[in-house]
């Protein structure tokens, strides 16, 4: 019996090779299914937003596959968001502020010319222009620049009491210093003349005194013509 185990052994120990011989005729060669990524990722931490594919990958890199964005891109265009709506909310405050001060200046003005009598000339002469600019005495104030009953300045006052007499004069006190006839002095100014310089214009009313836009504080006053210009000026006679 022990003669019949060890041959028996032996048969399957010859058969065996032979089985895997056989075998090994039928095997199926595999090859690699990706291209070989001969590039190694340096910075492995650093989040990953490109869907390029490069090489042949059975298809895939031709997949439609939208982009992501970055953590710092998305806050880059929330950032960018929030200003805009913040410059348009800055543009909506000051068209409104512009609008409220717009409303505010035409009631003031809309005020003052219905509170505002005046009698319009009778003639056109230097009595009437004089009678005429003492109407606005204490009635209509100072305001730089403006030239109407609502609020004028030096030269804005001269220029709109002769407008009202067919005479047109520049907004300005030193041009007025030059239009017109040259008076020699105060001695020889009538009612009606033109006293201005580079800084300061009037009518004068006679017996050394002015009708004049003065300033902020006092608007529309009669004042001595010394009070008025404290340096040289200029007497012109337009009447």
């Amino acid at each position: 019996m022990f003669v019949a185990a060890v041959a028996v052994c032996a048969t399957f120990v010859a058969a065996a090779p032979a089985a895997t011989a056989a075998d090994q005729s039928g095997v199926v060669a595999s090859e690699r299914s990706f291209p070989k990524t001969s590039v190694a990722r340096k910075d492995v931490l650093k989040e990953s937003v490109s869907t390029d594919v490069k090489g042949n990958w059975g298809g895939i890199e031709s997949l439609n596959v939208p982009k992501t964005k970055s953590q710092a891109e998305k806050d880059a265009e929330q950032e960018r968001q929030e200003a805009a709506a913040r410059a348009q909310q800055e543009a909506a405050a000051q068209q409104a502020a512009a609008a409220s001060r717009s409303a505010t200046r035409s009631s003031l003005e809309s005020s003052s010319s219905a509170s505002l009598t005046v009698n319009p000339p009778d003639s056109k002469t230097a009595a009437a222009l004089v009678s005429y600019a003492e109407q606005f005495v204490g009635q209509v104030p100072y305001v730089w620049g403006g030239s109407t009953t609502s609020g004028w300045d030096c030269s804005g006052f001269v220029m709109y009491v002769f407008a009202q007499f067919g005479i047109s004069l520049p907004h300005s006190s030193g041009a007025q210093a030059g239009y017109g006839t040259a008076v020699p002095s105060l001695a020889s100014a009538q009612p009606g003349d033109i006293i201005a310089n580079s800084a300061h214009a009037g009518i004068y009313v006679g017996n050394g005194m002015v009708v004049n836009a003065l300033n902020p504080s006092q608007g529309t006053q009669i004042t001595p013509v010394a009070w008025a210009f404290t340096g040289s000026y200029s007497i012109r006679r337009l009447l």
